[in-house]
């Protein structure tokens, strides 16, 4: 498979992730654990699906146990960290220190082997960053000394989500049928989690449903198995970059849901969004030139 290839397939991950607040709206009566547990079922099915019509189960037992803890306890943590950062602080300010992610993953995608981080990628990040923060803040926000619980729970998500990204590619022989497993045993920690927390309610009627199965296939099913595509074997400093596209692209689908309205803020967003993809996609084929020239020297 070829960097483009698997970078355009990661791509797919963020577009599914744009449609995570839609669908979420539609599924707003169940609870976020019981409703991370039955999306991560629907998700890891997929994987036994795709599994047994592809290599087979025997490509699991070769997969260390401990790289299915890494998978499960990322998977599991970034959403556990999530919902309850949304609990201890406002909604907007918890959101945006969460999406610090794609960030985290540019800056810190120097460090790995055979990549090279430029101050393009660094300031395409940024500008992008921008752009997001318009969205998710609505241009302002009033940080609180009673939300720094609910800030510090959002820093380690944008943490845990970023780590899990930048292991996974140093973790590039481990095939992504591994996914399936960490959805399988994230669904099973979140029903724990939700008998203990929370109070069941399914679904009032078909389009909740219907919300409920489009998230365990799209955002919080096949994205995951994408992404593991992209990360490992795609350009991942361009995929981080363009990650910030999601809450532009959510923001968007509402809109053409007649969810929410639009507004001139959706105009420069996407400008910010899209000078600071440009900018990471630039940067990314200048440095593949110079590894070119320098393998032909």
């Amino acid at each position: 498979m070829t960097k483009t290839r698997a970078t355009a397939i990661g791509f797919t991950a963020i577009l599914m992730w744009a449609l995570l607040a839609l669908f979420t709206v539609g599924a707003s009566d169940v609870p976020p654990l019981q409703l991370n547990a039955i999306c991560f079922a629907i998700g890891g099915l997929i994987g036994i699906v795709w599994i047994a019509r592809t290599d087979g189960f025997a490509v699991l037992r070769h997969i260390p146990l401990s790289v299915y803890a890494f998978g499960t306890a990322a998977l599991f943590g970034y959403h556990l960290l999530y919902f309850w950062a949304l609990r201890l602080a406002p909604a907007a300010e918890a959101s945006l220190i969460a999406y610090l992610w794609p960030l985290f993953i540019v800056v810190f995608s120097g460090l790995l082997p055979g990549e090279r981080l430029t101050g393009q990628h660094v300031l395409g990040a940024l500008t992008a960053f921008a752009g997001a923060a318009l969205i998710v803040t609505g241009g302002g926000i009033g940080p609180s000394a009673a939300s720094l619980p609910g800030y510090g729970l959002a820093f380690l998500c944008a943490l845990t989500w970023s780590g899990y990204s930048l292991i996974s590619r140093r973790l590039g022989s481990v095939p992504t049928a591994a996914v399936a497993v960490y959805c399988l045993a994230t669904a099973a920690l979140s029903g724990v989690a939700h008998m203990a927390l929370e109070q069941t309610v399914w679904p009032a009627d078909a389009m909740g449903w219907g919300a409920v199965l489009a998230l365990g296939l799209g955002p919080v099913g096949l994205a995951f198995y994408t992404w593991d595509v992209g990360v490992k074997r795609g350009d991942i400093q361009l995929l981080g970059t363009a990650s910030y596209a999601a809450p532009l692209l959510s923001t968007l689908a509402l809109v053409l849901a007649g969810v929410t309205a639009a507004s001139l803020k959706l105009g420069l967003a996407a400008a910010l969004i899209t000078a600071g993809a440009l900018l990471a996609a630039r940067a990314s084929r200048s440095g593949q030139g110079v590894r070119q020239s320098r393998t032909a020297g």
